[in-house]
């Protein structure tokens, strides 16, 4: 199926053989794919005796994470195929001279981080009524992240991490959805709505008001990076914004914290 035009805008062709089935198992599979690295992480610690193994898996997404990166790029791949696409088709143009994508990508990034302080402080005063530093609803205490887990996370994890999740969402799932429904703003709550909850499982505490915490500290930045996209095109400068901070969030997950 495709858009009343052909296109999705900005004369992008997108391929004849796009279904709705595509789309919507990529975005919901990357959450599934989350929450099964967590459950196999915890399976790893109830076997070293640990008394409270989901929480102690959740905080190794970082390293975990990857499965599921691997995961979602192996759907995109076996959608992309069907469709007679590639996955490089899904980044777009890189416009490497002078550094134009990295200067692109680091000017996008100053505009999105104030928005992820803007969600987390509304966020904060939404679920937990004020504007304090990240709750910890479990009183966990968060011991030193081994090394070798806070090189892999710091070095390796945001590397993939960004660019899977950008593939993901905006790449494949947000041009599809706009062709398919003839309604950008069905496509943008859509993908906005499974972006975001996606947040709610790294990691994934079962208690509601972290869950509703997590997921509506994001999407301001979600709907503004999408809609650069929709205008853009091209994810490789949105991967490259999406990169520091995704390096802060590592760093800030392998520190150490009390309760």
């Amino acid at each position: 199926m495709e858009a009343k035009d052909g296109t999705l805008g900005n004369h992008v062709k997108m391929p004849a053989r796009i279904r709705w089935t595509g789309p919507l198992l990529c975005m919901a599979g990357r959450s599934v794919l989350i929450l099964a690295g967590q459950a196999i992480t915890a399976l790893i610690f109830v076997l070293r005796g640990d008394q409270t193994p989901w929480l102690a898996a959740g905080r190794w997404w970082t390293v975990y994470g990857t499965l599921a990166d691997l995961g979602c790029l192996a759907l995109l791949w076996r959608f992309t195929r069907a469709e007679g696409a590639t996955l490089r088709g899904l980044v777009g143009p890189i416009r490497c001279r002078r550094g134009r994508d990295l200067w692109t990508g680091l000017g996008l990034f100053l505009l999105l981080f104030p928005l992820l302080i803007v969600g987390g402080m509304m966020s904060n005063f939404i679920v937990y009524g004020t504007m304090s530093a990240e709750p910890n609803p479990t009183g966990a205490v968060r011991p030193p992240f081994p090394l070798w887990g806070t090189v892999y996370s710091l070095g390796v994890w945001w590397v993939i991490w960004s660019a899977t999740e950008e593939m993901t969402y905006q790449g494949y799932a947000l041009p599809r959805l706009r062709a398919l429904s003839s309604r950008t703003w069905v496509a943008l709550a859509v993908v906005g709505f499974w972006w975001s909850l996606q947040h709610s499982f790294i990691p994934f505490i079962p208690e509601w008001r972290y869950v509703v915490w997590r997921f509506v500290m994001v999407v301001p930045g979600v709907v503004v990076m999408m809609l650069v996209y929709l205008r853009m095109r091209r994810l490789a400068p949105l991967i490259v914004a999406h990169w520091p901070m995704d390096i802060l969030v590592a760093w800030m997950t392998t520190q150490p914290m009390g309760p």
